[in-house]
């Protein structure tokens, strides 16, 4: 996952290594290589620039500790950033109503139904009764798949051959989870081009007619800027709560998935690494940042020598303000003998 970029990012921050201190120079040319690294990775250019001039501010900004070398404390610096880029902090999926209704939509090859698998398990997995719902009025063939990855981990699927309409097959199957005491349903559509109207007015159609509690855009990590560029279209048009990252066991242009949390300001929820249903994980932007910079310890070695610095410039003040205090009362006494 993210090799390429890592190496990248890797070999930028060696600039660094083996200098005694930060510098202007030396934090210039590291940042230049951190922003061709993340260009090289497809990371969309203006969020690169976004991300490099955020780093430099900060490293020139920040105190360098005796206990920690420049190159660890600028890999923190980094860390922190693509922690933010990527939103900081793990959102859970939003699950209310009875039942409460997610929506999928994403394009063709996305890996979709392959992920509402995945997600109907995860959900299964936390005592949830869980309906998939075959919605892919087009391909016979996704009807089948789906109905096979139901019965793989167990939950039931509810299909309806006779009707062509995409929405009122959802709606009878949210009325038949609610006889049968289900809780999620999860709404499997077909994959869509942004530029089909008739297909895009479908979605738009499903998200108004259902009120989804959440509605998960599917991006496959793998389409490079392409990806940036769809969950755009998308979300002009149903302005989706949530992104969902697929295929990101592979390398070649994951990077732009990267972009997607600034561009369309929506958060990742879920990441899907391979074909396996129990390959589903939650997305934890500092965790991913671990990974990318493959420097976890590194990361916490500086937050603890930053705490050590903290509580050291803290004891230092308290011993400043004794001694005003001291001298004050000092003066005091004297001036009233």
């Amino acid at each position: 996952m993210f090799e390429s970029l890592s190496q990248n990012l890797d070999n930028a921050l060696k600039t660094l290594k083996g200098q005694g201190r930060i510098t202007e120079i030396n934090i210039a040319a590291t940042v230049k290589e951190i922003r061709q690294a993340l260009i090289k990775a497809d990371v969309h250019y203006k969020v690169a620039k976004q991300v490099t001039d955020a780093v430099k501010a900060k490293a020139l900004g920040r105190q360098v500790l005796t206990s920690v070398s420049p190159g660890q404390l600028f890999t923190k610096i980094v860390h922190e950033e693509l922690t933010a880029l990527m939103g900081s902090q793990k959102e859970a999926a939003h699950l209310t109503g009875n039942p409460a209704v997610v929506l999928m939509a994403g394009m063709q090859g996305s890996g979709k139904t392959t992920f509402l698998g995945k997600l109907a398990a995860y959900f299964k997995n936390q005592n949830k009764k869980v309906l998939l719902v075959a919605c892919d009025i087009y391909r016979p063939a996704a009807v089948d798949q789906l109905q096979i990855v139901g019965e793989q981990i167990g939950v039931e699927v509810y299909t309806d051959s006779t009707n062509k309409n995409a929405l009122a097959i959802a709606q009878k199957a949210v009325k038949h989870a609610k006889s049968h005491q289900q809780q999620v349903v999860i709404i499997d559509t077909a994959g869509r081009l942004a530029v089909d109207e008739a297909m895009m007015q479908e979605i738009v159609d499903l998200k108004e007619g259902l009120q989804p509690s959440e509605t998960l855009f599917v991006v496959d990590s793998m389409t490079g800027q392409d990806a940036v560029n769809t969950a755009q279209a998308f979300n002009k048009r149903i302005s989706f709560d949530s992104v969902v990252l697929t295929k990101l066991d592979g390398d070649a242009r994951g990077g732009a998935a990267l972009s997607i949390r600034t561009v369309v300001d929506k958060p990742i929820k879920f990441i899907s690494t391979g074909e396996k249903l129990t390959d589903l994980d939650v997305f934890h932007p500092d965790r991913m940042a671990n990974r990318i910079l493959g420097m976890g310890d590194v990361v916490s070695l500086v937050e603890r020598a930053e705490q050590v610095y903290d509580e050291e410039q803290a004891h230092k003040l308290e011993k400043k303000l004794r001694k005003m205090n001291l001298t004050s009362m000092t003066s005091w006494g004297s001036c009233n003998s």
